[in-house]
């Protein structure tokens, strides 16, 4: 954690937040350093994060709705349709009517996204290995078990 990161919002050992506070923090600026890292991996592609997520929720639940998608990425369906806009335009996404609901629109994954994603892995798991270095294999499985859970009590 950089120094102005630690002052700007009282983090570290001597903070003087309450720990719900102190972990909120945290992991807002955990997320929000991640979140630039891998930007920072795509850019010279024109994707961004939040695209590379919605492809993958799309991969993942096959031809899912906009409704769905949002639901996935904990996002608004006006955040996941300017999202999808950019990747039609990128030719990585294709929204099509729904054959059951001709008002609804269903999500696919073109085959230029396909190829992409399968020639970017290797080397994008090697940099978010790196990104979790200082952690043991143990302490990983810590971190990932806690986060989890966090997660899973939102979602109650």
């Amino acid at each position: 954690m950089t120094e102005p990161e630690q002052t700007l919002f009282d983090l570290g050992p001597r903070s003087g937040l309450t720990p719900p506070v102190r972990a909120f923090r945290v992991g807002l600026v955990l997320a929000q350093r991640l979140r630039y890292l891998m930007d920072d991996r795509l850019r010279a592609d024109g994707l961004t994060t939040q695209q590379a997520a919605l492809l993958t929720v799309v991969r993942a639940l096959d031809r899912p709705g906009l409704t769905e998608a949002a639901a996935a990425l904990g996002t608004t369906h006006q955040n996941v349709a300017q999202l999808v806009t950019a990747l039609e335009r990128k030719g990585m996404l294709r929204a099509e009517p729904d054959p059951a609901d001709r008002r609804r629109r269903r999500l696919t994954a073109t085959e230029a996204s396909e190829r992409y994603w399968r020639g970017r892995d290797a080397g994008d798991e090697a940099a978010v290995a790196g990104w979790f270095a200082t952690l043991t294999a143990e302490e990983l499985a810590t971190f990932c078990d806690l986060a989890e859970k966090v997660l899973a009590g939102l979602d109650r």
